[in-house]
């Protein structure tokens, strides 16, 4: 409730409204930042294909930029597919984390009202039970490590 009444209170102030306004104006500084940014690598680019031009000719130069771009873009994609398992991995434990926290949270929302109620003990204790019956189980069932075989002795 108290989280409801500031969130209420900073709209009503016209906080929400400034913070919003703040990230807008910053996006579009970054977003033009990013545009001029952009220019300058293309003209630098520009000045290296007219150099190397001078020096190499026009045929030369364009066949080693556009091998030179797309070993750069196939590097991109490979290092892209290499690492995804590893953020997949890193997204699901946060997003367990989450749900870990969101079920806490409303464990604990629910706690005093289930004290209150006529069979609130059993109500608390008994999934708490179970739980601690649950995890003592997968401790004790956990899968032998694989077995070596004559061929793995190396």
């Amino acid at each position: 409730m108290g989280t409801l009444v500031s969130l209420i209170s900073a709209l009503a102030s016209g906080e929400a409204m400034a913070a919003l306004q703040r990230a807008r104006i910053t996006a579009i500084l970054y977003g033009l930042a990013a545009i001029f940014a952009l220019c300058g690598v293309g003209f630098l680019i520009g000045a290296a294909y007219i150099w190397l031009a001078a020096r190499y000719g026009a045929l030369a130069t364009s066949l080693g930029f556009g091998i030179g771009f797309l070993v750069l873009a196939g590097l991109i994609i490979v290092i892209h597919k290499l690492t995804a398992s590893a953020r997949g991995k890193r997204r699901a434990r946060r997003r367990q984390a989450d749900m870990t926290a969101v079920g806490v949270t409303a464990a604990l929302a629910l706690l005093p009202a289930l004290a209150r109620s006529k069979g609130g003990l059993a109500a608390i204790a008994a999934p708490a039970l179970a739980v601690v019956a649950y995890a003592i189980y997968r401790e004790n069932t956990r899968p032998p490590p694989p077995r070596q075989g004559p061929d793995d002795l190396h």
